[in-house]
C-alpha cells in the first residue's frame, strides 16, 4: 500500500516516522512505497493557540490531495499534537487518514495499564491525549510545569534540535508524575521527544505514542 505523510511537524518528527517505517519495512522484506507532503510547523502552532482545527484541518486537506496525486491510498499525520484537528481532516480528506489516537489508546488498553502520565504539548495534557481513556487515568502535568513542558516541547520542535535543558524540564515533569501522582509509566505525547528521551535513562519508564503510530501504520501497509 502506498502511504502519504503529512510531515514538516516538525522536521525531527517527519524523520522519525519515516526511519520507523524504512526499519519495520526492511526487516519484513517488504518494499516501502511512501510520499512525504511538508505542513508548515509555525502554521500548526499558530491555529492551535487560537484553537482553530478547522483552519489547520483545511490546510491538511489539501496537502493530502497532493498526497493523492502522487499515488497514496492512506494517509496519516506525523504528529500527535497535530491530531488536534484530525476529526475535522477526516470529514473532509480526500484519502481515509489513519488517526494514531484510536490506534494508541488500543495499544495501551492492551497492556492493561492502570494509572500513566502524559508529556506534550498543552492540548495534548490537557485533554489526556485528546478524550482520555475510559479504563485508564491519565495525569498531566499543572500549573507552571505544564506550561515549561509545553513551551520546552515547542521551541524543541520548530527547532528540531534538543538542549539539556529541554530535557531536564521533561524528565523533571516525568519524575514528578511517577514518584508525586503514581504514574506506571509516562506517555510521550510528543512525537519530537525522542530527541530528549532516545538513549537516556530518566529514572522512569515511557511509552512512545508515535512509536506505537508508526506500528499501527506498518500494520495498516500489509493489508494490501
Amino acid at each position: 500500500m502506498h502511504i502519504g505523510l503529512i510531515g514538516g511537524i516538525g522536521p525531527a518528527a517527519t524523520d522519525f516516522y519515516h526511519r520507523g517505517l524504512i526499519e519495520r519495512h526492511h526487516a519484513a522484506g517488504r518494499p516501502l512505497d511512501l510520499t512525504i507532503a511538508y505542513a508548515d510547523v509555525r502554521e500548526m502552532s499558530r491555529n492551535m493557540a487560537n484553537k482553530d482545527p478547522g483552519r489547520q484541518a483545511e490546510t491538511f486537506a489539501r496537502l493530502v490531495g497532493r498526497l493523492k496525486a502522487a499515488g497514496a491510498e492512506i494517509a496519516a499525520v506525523t504528529s500527535m499534537g497535530g491530531h488536534f484537528c484530525v476529526r475535522e481532516l477526516e470529514a473532509i480528506s480526500p484519502l481515509p487518514i489513519l488517526n494514531g489516537i484510536p490506534e494508541v489508546k488500543a495499544a495501551l488498553v492492551r497492556r492493561k495499564h492502570k494509572r500513566l502520565g502524559i508529556i506534550g504539548t498543552r492540548t495534548v495534557m490537557e485533554s489526556q491525549l485528546y478524550g482520555g481513556i475510559p479504563s485508564i487515568e491519565i495525569v498531566a502535568p499543572e500549573g507552571d510545569a505544564m506550561e515549561e513542558v509545553h513551551s520546552a516541547y515547542a521551541e524543541m520542535a520548530g527547532s528540531g534540535h534538543v538542549t539539556d535543558r529541554h530535557r531536564q524540564v521533561f524528565f523533571r515533569a516525568g519524575r514528578a508524575l511517577c514518584r508525586e501522582r503514581g504514574a506506571e509509566a509516562v506517555l510521550l505525547g510528543g512525537t519530537d521527544l525522542f530527541l530528549a528521551f532516545t538513549g537516556e535513562a530518566p529514572g522512569f519508564p515511557v511509552i512512545d505514542c508515535a512509536d506505537l503510530h508508526i506500528d499501527a501504520i506498518f500494520a495498516k501497509s500489509s493489508d494490501a
